[in-house]
């Protein structure tokens, strides 16, 4: 047989990525805070994009049926009580294809411009931050607060009068840790500074005096005793236990006891005057301010035991396609590179509105889908919540399970008992004893809970008995996942605690 180049055709079916799809998934996966950041960008880089600052139908709800496309405005909601299906008859799911090129010549410079986000701008002017108000902002009027190396810095011009021993001094502050413990060698301050190690330790000792009580300690033994020793309250007693820490992590108070040379009240009159120091004296000074969180979704009861469910308008950023800035410049055009960058500007204007308009609507439709499905957490409580997997969500809604992922990753609901991750309501199954309904491994949890805050000292209950009790209420469970799960909480085991409740700790 000879060797001949030949020409084929073939034909083959492939999963595409196309750009279009990637960037709907990667805004389906991005939290309010990264989402704002990313549209910032687009906003710098596509002219044809705008910031929204118009008026929105903040006040009245609109349901998905209602929305129409990316120009829908308002703030989108859902009554589950009405209607579980939470999406429009004519949207496309995220995870199917879509077409690599934008269909059509674009709208006319006539035509109205298009909205997506589904969330209110918010007007910068008039709030305190304008350059031509003529007044001082109250950002600008608030003092200022100062750090712990400012306070210790203070207290070291004050308190050292020496040079030498102000650079030393200045040295070891900087080598404190966010605790404010002196993480430094002698030797090697001594030798960076060139002095005598005798020195840097009377400086050190010395800046042990300063305010937080227990600043500059070594180890925690040492921060408790710096503490205990401004309240003129380290006895021998004290230190002892001091030096035996171990046993306290252990909760051998016999031990404890036996060493000290005092009974069961002393001891635990000492442990209480313990628990009352603060082992990171540092962070009294650490003023980092907790941003709260933000949710994306909103959820309200209403009359007839219907759940209100909406979108969080206020932190979604709205984004707007120029069509008129597009005529205008589109004409204009000579070059063909013009021309394409102008085309490719409108194309990702336009996926982009369209992408943040699927991205709301999808996150409503499973917000509200996991609402239905876990109601009866939201009337009784933990106890109620029921298992739940990705899976249930997805074939609920007729979407892939990678889908349901993306949009429960850091995205948080405000309900009526409180503000939770969408991932909180996916927990684990465990069985029943008599093979009916299965029960949520969140409720056991807090079942076992329940069970150790109820016990007293002479009922301590062991993981056994525990595992006794859930069998009884029809949760089969083993010994080793009730330990698993006390473990997880944080709570010591039945020996330790039957020593803390012997002395009422």
């Amino acid at each position: 047989m000879a060797l001949t180049p030949r020409l084929d055709l073939r034909q083959t079916q492939a999963l595409v990525m196309t750009p279009q799809l990637q960037q709907a998934i990667k805004l389906l996966q991005l939290s309010n805070i990264e989402l704002t950041q990313y549209v910032e960008q687009e906003l710098q880089r596509n002219p044809l994009l705008e910031r929204d600052d118009g008026d929105a139908l903040g006040a009245e709800s609109v349901t998905p049926e209602e929305t129409g496309g990316a120009g829908t405005t308002g703030l989108e909601t859902v009554d589950r009580a009405i209607s579980d299906d939470s999406g429009g008859a004519g949207e496309a799911a995220l995870d199917v294809d879509y077409d690599n090129l934008f269909d059509g010549e674009g709208p006319g410079g006539d035509e109205p411009v298009a909205a997506a986000g589904l969330g209110d701008a918010q007007s910068w002017s008039g709030r305190g931050g304008s350059f031509d108000d003529g007044e001082a902002s109250l950002e600008n009027t608030l003092t200022g607060v100062p750090t712990l190396r400012e306070h210790l810095a203070s207290q070291l011009s004050i308190d050292v009068t020496d040079p030498v021993d102000r650079i030393i001094g200045a040295h070891l502050i900087e080598m404190l840790d966010e605790a404010g413990y002196f993480i430094g060698d002698m030797y090697a301050v001594a030798m960076a500074l060139n002095c005598n190690v005798q020195r840097v330790e009377d400086t050190l000792d010395r800046m042990q005096h300063f305010d937080p009580p227990g600043i500059f300690a070594r180890s925690l033994s040492e921060c408790l005793a710096l503490q205990l020793r401004e309240r003129n309250r380290l006895d021998p007693a004290m230190q002892t236990l001091l030096d035996n820490l171990d046993l306290v992590a252990r909760h051998d108070l016999a031990a404890l006891m036996r060493i000290c040379g005092v009974d069961a009240e002393d001891i635990a009159d000492i442990l209480a005057e313990i628990r009352a120091l603060n082992p990171k004296p540092a962070l009294v000074f650490d003023h980092t301010v907790a941003q709260p969180v933000t949710p994306d979704v909103i959820m309200r009861p209403q009359s007839g035991g219907a759940w209100l469910v909406e979108l969080n308008s206020e932190t979604l950023p709205r984004v707007l396609v120029n069509n008129h800035y597009y005529a205008r410049i589109s004409r204009s055009a000579r070059k063909k590179e013009d021309k394409q960058y102008i085309a490719e500007c409108l194309q990702s204007a336009n996926w982009l509105v369209k992408s943040l308009h699927q991205r709301a609507t999808t996150i409503l439709k499973v917000a509200t889908e996991i609402i239905r499905q876990q109601d009866a957490f939201f009337v009784n409580g933990v106890q109620s919540l029921r298992p739940l997997v990705l899976r249930d969500i997805a074939q609920a809604i007729e979407m892939h399970e990678s889908t349901v992922s993306r949009v429960t990753s850091n995205k948080f609901i405000a309900t009526p008992r409180g503000i939770f991750e969408l991932k909180y309501f996916f927990t684990q199954a465990l069985g029943s004893v008599d093979g009916t309904d299965s029960h949520s491994a969140e409720s056991v949890r807090h079942r076992i809970r329940a069970l150790i805050d109820d016990e007293s000292a002479k009922t301590v209950l062991s993981d056994d008995r525990i595992v006794a009790i859930l069998q009884d209420e029809g949760v089969d469970i083993a010994r080793r996942t009730v330990a698993k799960y006390r473990e997880s909480m944080g709570i010591s085991s039945s020996v330790q605690r039957r020593r803390e409740k012997s002395v009422g700790l």
